[in-house]
């Protein structure tokens, strides 16, 4: 049963993360590279989730949604930002039945922690710790 959250929630994740890329310099290649880390913890589970790290090419400037992709199953929602914080949600159907609240706050604009509390059928509750750093510039963004 965690191989499929664990799928899900990386894809969640990683859009999450390229949703919250600050803006755009003029002079700068088009995408943003980010150092990302991101770990589940799930209630009453007897050991820790191991961290995940990826490294994301953003393209560069604000979003008002998150850019298309990822996880057919999940969508983020209500994206909002508003100075160094910004929130979403997100709804997952399928097998699986999830939804969730997400939560970063900026430090300037390299680097950013954060959070998705998410709840499914049964009551099963799990949070996504999260946090990234702006490691440089790169050419290829995803969105």
């Amino acid at each position: 049963m965690i191989k499929p959250w664990s799928g899900r929630l990386m894809a969640v994740v990683s859009l999450g993360l390229l949703v919250l890329a600050p803006a755009r310099a003029a002079d700068e290649p088009p995408g943003i590279l980010w150092d990302t880390t991101s770990q589940t913890v799930m209630e009453g589970m007897p050991m820790q989730m191991p961290v995940q790290k990826l490294k994301i090419c953003a393209a560069k400037g604000d979003w008002n949604h998150p850019p298309a992709g990822g996880n057919d199953n999940c969508r983020n929602l209500n994206f909002q930002r508003v100075g160094p914080k910004a929130t979403w949600t997100v709804q997952c159907t399928g097998e699986m039945e999830m939804t969730g609240v997400g939560e970063m706050t900026f430090e300037g604009t390299d680097s950013y922690t954060g959070s998705i509390q998410f709840s499914a059928e049964g009551g099963m509750n799990m949070t996504v710790k999260l946090t990234g750093k702006k490691v440089g510039t790169c050419d290829k963004p995803l969105n």
